[in-house]
């Protein structure tokens, strides 16, 4: 769910951006960036304002960089990094971090996993030490592994298997992405899930988990000449490894609009519809954030307003702008009230988002947009986290390039009116669609095809 800021909320980061105010919005960052000699890029920004870190190392591998069969092994190993290595059992790494007051995490997503510690400025040498000893050295075995499996098979079950939203988008995004593996879910199917091999995983660990498919993010009060030598002393040490060569399987453009009826036993029907998109590092993306913003982003945006409050044909209306590496894309969604007739409130969604190619926004509406944006990048800077998942981030959705991060941010400034009519113009039409309907069906009985076969090719 995205953070919705207050007005008030909002003027006050605005005003307090001014201390970060420059000609050059390079200058809003200080990075200092040091490459060890197995690949590994470690960049550094300090912040003495308080004593703490966060230290923080991407990995150059999500579900994109999977294939049939081992669907979902990225986010396996979110999990499975923390179930011990040569020098610490299972949950120890995130034990210890704790017991010193500090916090943890990890998230994966199509492009990229990334792994953080928040902590005191006294604990960095403990929290790289800790990150390299499982960069190096995980265990991986069927004592670390198989709890995990059960795990993720369960919180699969839960975020999609069982969850109306979550299994109306898996439909949604197997059905945009035809060719490109951004089809496959993040989290896996789960005949792969539970089929998984440990020579599989041990090969997943050595090749994408190298150093020279990292980059390492500290952000705080620290001594750069001290990061650096630290870093050096504990990932410098791990070999880097030959890299796969990375398909680069390209999404056909689509010739018409794709309609799924999605049965599911539900109270009320949902729609769901996803806009093919370009990449990240487009020219179009800056405005495409604008439309989202204006369009989906909170109860005071168009959709929300026009199919909630106005017409009252849906409980809650919304979306998302998937910006990604490859081209990605633009998903919308809508609960249909009770009572209201689904093409009618189909109508009224699509209608809202078409009217923006035609009728130019107003000036207060699309500077309120940008001052959101700019909110919502000057509270990143707020926190020491922020500031290096933001350049993780751009260096994953760059090829490496931080810097395209910042550059794409000072774009959306120079946003008009016509930018917003010509983008959505050009990906909002019906041809370069694809329409989920979740069709409310408590009687669903879904062939299932799961059932073992005998030799002879009886069922059992």
């Amino acid at each position: 769910m995205k953070r919705i800021l207050t007005p008030v909320l909002m003027a006050l980061l605005l005003v307090a951006s001014a201390s970060f105010a420059s000609d050059d919005i390079m200058d809003l960052f200080d990075v200092q960036e040091h490459v060890l000699d197995n690949g590994m890029r470690l960049l550094m920004i300090e912040d003495h304002s308080a004593p703490i870190i966060s230290y923080m190392v991407y990995y150059d591998v999500g579900s994109r960089n999977e294939r049939p069969g081992i669907t979902g092994m990225a986010h396996m190993f979110e999990h499975m990094m923390f179930r011990g290595s040569t020098k610490y059992g299972p949950e120890e790494h995130a034990n210890i971090v704790k017991a010193n007051g500090g916090s943890l995490n990890a998230n994966t997503w199509y492009d990229r996993t990334a792994y953080f510690e928040n902590i005191s400025a006294e604990h960095l040498e403990l929290v790289i030490h800790l990150e390299a000893e499982r960069q190096a050295n995980l265990t991986i075995n069927e004592d670390t592994f198989l709890p995990e499996q059960q795990v993720i098979s369960e919180e699969r079950r839960q975020r999609v298997d069982n969850s109306l939203y979550g299994s109306a988008v898996e439909e949604l995004m197997t059905n945009v992405f035809r060719a490109h593996p951004y089809n496959w879910p993040v989290i896996g199917w789960m005949s792969d899930i539970q089929n998984y091999r440990i020579e599989d995983l041990q090969w997943f660990h050595k090749t994408y988990y190298a150093p020279n498919n990292a980059v390492a993010i500290v952000a705080g009060d620290f001594d750069p000449d001290e990061a650096i030598e630290l870093v050096e002393k504990y990932h410098g040490p791990i070999p880097s490894q030959p890299l796969p060569v990375m398909a680069k399987t390209q999404e056909p453009p689509q010739r018409g609009e794709r309609r799924i009826e999605f049965h599911r036993p539900a109270q009320l029907p949902f729609l769901f519809a996803a806009y093919h998109t370009p990449a990240a590092s487009h020219t179009d993306i800056p405005a495409l954030r604008v439309v989202e913003k204006i369009l989906s982003d909170g109860e005071s945006s168009r959709l929300y307003k026009k199919c909630v409050y106005e017409e009252q044909v849906a409980r809650f209306a919304g979306g998302s702008l998937y910006e990604l590496a490859d081209p990605g894309l633009f998903m919308t969604y809508i609960g249909v009230n009770a009572g209201r007739d689904l093409e009618e409130a189909e109508g009224v969604l699509f209608g809202t988002i078409e009217d923006m190619a035609v009728n130019p926004v107003s000036d207060t509406e699309l500077q309120k947009a940008k001052n959101q944006l700019e909110a919502d990048f000057y509270s990143m800077l707020q926190t020491n986290y922020g500031k290096a998942s933001s350049l993780g981030e751009a260096c994953m959705l760059y090829d490496g390039d931080w810097e395209m991060g910042l550059r794409q941010f000072e774009a959306t400034k120079n946003v008009t009116a016509d930018d917003v009519m010509r983008v959505v113009g050009k990906y909002f039409r019906p041809i370069n669609r694809t329409t989920v309907i979740l069709v409310p069906d408590n009687e669903v009985d879904p062939v299932d095809f799961s059932a073992e076969t005998t030799e002879t090719g009886e069922m059992e």
